[in-house]
């Protein structure tokens, strides 16, 4: 949720020609990893919520490539991309973590 509101308050200065562009893209792919991690956890299966988790990822690898994007652009500033990215650094340690201690679960 943290990066879903940094992403947010950060893509506020996006030209208004990438509303439903660029910005609509970061966004989205910000909410997704959220999203699909929270709905994977509500699931009653564990391997239902490694699932999602992969999707969270994939949503994580979309996001990085975007703010990759607006920062060659100019949208982002390098500062703020740097800070962001390590962010989403972070969040896929934590991802990759939890689908191999889950995996684990499973496997016993």
């Amino acid at each position: 949720m943290d990066m879903s509101v940094d992403v947010y308050r950060d893509t506020i200065g996006f030209p208004k020609s990438e509303t439903y562009g660029l910005t609509s893209q970061v966004r989205r792919a910000a909410i997704s990893i959220a999203a699909n991690i929270a709905e994977g956890h509500g699931r009653e299966s564990t391997g239902a919520f490694v699932q999602f988790l992969r999707i969270a990822q994939g949503s994580l690898k979309e996001l990085e490539t975007h703010l990759i994007l607006a920062e060659r652009l100019g949208y982002l500033d390098e500062e703020i991309a740097g800070g962001l990215l390590a962010s989403t650094d972070e969040l896929g340690r934590m991802i990759r973590s939890m689908i191999r201690r889950l995996q684990e679960k499973m496997a016993e």
